[in-house]
């Protein structure tokens, strides 16, 4: 078992075309039923893992006979037409709490002994609900270990069912069931939901899948569900790719402003794991739907609220996108999710916490207040649970340093999770067809210079510093005794200089290398930049200078933004402002360390929030925290990142 996996950067957009593996919920109903059926059914497509490798191993145990065709993804599977007989049968669900829960009240029906067991996990999640409402029933079960979880040993007596109401927000599997097993009973089963159901869209799911074998579920009303006592039917069932799986393809393309399409889904999918599309619709990313494909194009993330009670399995897979959004993004509705594989509110807490990220659980669900500049690498822990793996991995799609433990843990549903993600990873472009820009943007004292030249010097590409124009217009104006507070002014200035920047810096012939980085050059640079038409002076000689030469590394605070909005490598540098006034501290004399403080404060006030050309995260930026990380350590990271982007 691989132990961790340590996660590269994308270095730029998401793109191309996913192949998901099956629904496991569609196709363990699917087996389920088919199981159960008179007659030989077909399932093409199914989900081959460990949740559906439990299933599978259940319905064997009751007794169908399965004929596997993995290759080709098929299962035909010949039913035992509703006559369940047990002697002692143990059924280990292993993590698979559909398994479990569809399972225990199909034991239900059956004559004689059985136990339901499962792992360590699965033993520790809750099943008193069920075990009430079956009890109810007339079923005589015992738990061996703790009341309400697994092991069960059950004495089935052929349970006749009736009518029966329980708590709606218990869980749409506990629902789902007790609809599963309802024909099986001599008098069928009526179900009273007493609240708003959670996750209906999978209760949805049982029904038309129930349907799909010739059971009919009636519906009086929304929290009524009625089942006569009949039996399944084999038929031939084509299982949907899996959407909750595509979900994270789909924040992938949003988190790297990529376009990615997944083959297979679409808009009248069973699957309510769909509406995750709609949210990020409404987060700002494009979406295409196709007669058998959808297609996310992603662009700048917006903020908003969204209650996730019906798909709530996508839940972690949002918040990891939220972390890249403009602002705050708030998940509700889906305070039941604790009860999951793990603590999925929690567990999300502290996992994206970790990687700088502003998160409050609530009550109900999660609050993200997400601030890219504090986004940094980390070792995530998975809990044992794959979708804390997978969404968490979204990270490091544009962050370096994500580390996912036990990785394995995503065989449960989705085997070939990273390989799938790595498929979506830019392919290198010849560089005589790109203008191979390195594009560093960052606040002051984020290393911005000495990265850039070290770098530049790696990869054998000019190097230029278009903070040293701006610094040398406002040198400039301290030569010419010009206000850089007159923007005419200083606009004449930036208009008729003459500035060379290279190994050195000179304004009209002189050099000014080492002025431009006096402490009085720095008070000055900010205000220059933030004057809108010295911008439109500069800007273009700076993207001149670039295309003339063929690419090169350029430095600043608005070059993946403004300057090079389309540069083939962009990269956000920043760390901790006790480290970057350290940095600054050690380099300037006659001031405190408090004093070097308070200038980065105000330098990254007005450069963030000045109108022209804010300094910000440019779209799909990866997003790298130098804080505890040597200059070579950076550089390395940085240059494996475009090598990957370039055919050499």
């Amino acid at each position: 078992m691989n132990q961790r996996v340590a996660l590269t950067p994308f270095g730029a957009a998401a793109t191309g075309s996913v192949l998901v593996p099956g629904s496991k919920s569609h196709t363990n109903r699917a087996l389920l039923c088919a199981a159960l059926a008179e007659g030989t059914s077909k399932l093409s497509g199914v989900l081959f893992a460990d949740d559906t490798e439990a299933m599978l191993e259940a319905v064997r145990s009751l007794g169908a006979e399965v004929v596997e065709h993995r290759s080709e993804l098929i299962l035909q599977v010949t039913g035992l037409g509703g006559r369940l007989r047990f002697n002692g049968s143990v059924i280990n669900s292993r993590s698979s709490g559909t398994t479990s829960r569809f399972i225990l009240p199909v034991l239900a029906a059956g004559r004689g002994p059985a136990t339901l067991d499962g792992s360590e996990q699965l033993r520790s999640r809750p099943f008193a609900e069920q075990i009430s409402a079956l009890r109810a029933l007339g079923c005589d079960l015992r738990e061996t270990r703790a009341p309400g979880e697994l092991p069960l040993d059950i004495v089935a007596d052929e349970l006749a069912g009736g009518e029966i109401e329980i708590a709606a927000d218990s869980g749409s599997q506990f629902v789902s069931g007790l609809l599963l097993a309802a024909p099986l009973y001599s008098k069928g089963l009526t179900i009273h939901l007493s609240g708003k159901p959670v996750s209906r869209p999978y209760i949805e799911m049982t029904v038309k899948v129930m349907e799909d074998f010739g059971v009919n579920v009636e519906q009086p009303n929304e929290s009524t569900y009625v089942v006569h006592s009949g039996k399944y039917r084999a038929t031939d069932v084509d299982i949907e790719p899996d959407a909750t799986a595509a979900s994270y393809f789909f924040g992938a393309a949003a988190i790297t402003h990529g376009r990615v399409r997944v083959e297979g889904l679409h808009k009248q999918s069973i699957q309510g794991d769909i509406q995750f599309v709609d949210v990020l619709q409404q987060l700002g990313a494009k979406v295409t739907w196709g007669d058998a494909f959808i297609e996310v194009e992603g662009d700048r993330i917006r903020g908003g609220s969204f209650d996730l009670r019906d798909f709530s399995d996508t839940v972690q897979t949002l918040a990891a996108v939220a972390a890249f959004a403009d602002s705050e993004i708030e998940i509700k509705g889906v305070g039941f999710i604790r009860a999951k594989e793990t603590d999925r509110l929690a567990a999300m807490t502290s996992e994206l916490a970790k990687c700088g990220v502003d998160i409050t659980e609530t009550a109900n669900g999660l609050v993200i207040r997400p601030d890219k500049w504090l986004l940094r690498g980390g070792v995530i822990e998975t809990y044992d649970d794959h979708r804390m793996a997978m969404s968490m991995s979204l990270i490091g799609l544009r962050v370096p340093g994500i580390e996912i433990l036990n990785p394995d843990c995503v065989k449960k549903t989705f085997p070939d999770f990273f390989p799938c993600l790595e498929h979506l990873r830019p392919r290198p472009q010849q560089r005589s067809k790109v203008v191979a820009v390195v594009a560093i943007d960052g606040p002051a004292g984020s290393g911005k210079s000495t990265v850039a030249r070290r770098l530049a010097a790696d990869l054998n590409l000019p190097h230029f510093d278009t903070g040293a124009m701006y610094r040398a217009v406002g040198v400039a104006a301290l030569r010419a005794g010009v206000d850089v507070e007159d923007a005419d002014g200083i606009t004449k200035l930036a208009t008729e200089a003459e500035i060379e920047i290279s190994d050195r810096v000179f304004i009209d012939g002189v050099d000014v290398t080492e002025e431009i980085r006096t402490q009085e050059a720095n008070q000055l640079v900010s205000v220059v930049a933030a004057n809108a038409e010295v911008r439109r002076v500069l800007v273009p000689r700076q993207r001149e200078w670039a295309t003339g030469l063929g690419g090169g590394v350029m430095e600043g605070r608005d070059i993946g933004t403004e300057v090079f909005p389309d540069a083939l490598l962009k990269v956000f540098l920043t760390a901790d402002l006790s480290v970057r006034a350290e940095r600054r501290f050690a380099e300037s004399s006659g001031l405190t360390l408090g004093h070097v403080s308070e200038d980065l404060k105000r330098r990254d006030e007005v450069d963030s929030t000045r109108e022209d050309s804010p300094l910000l995260v440019a779209p799909g930026a990866v997003i790298f925290d130098t804080s505890g990380l040597s200059v070579d350590d950076v550089v390395s990271q940085i240059a494996t990142m475009f090598r990957a982007l370039v055919d050499d």
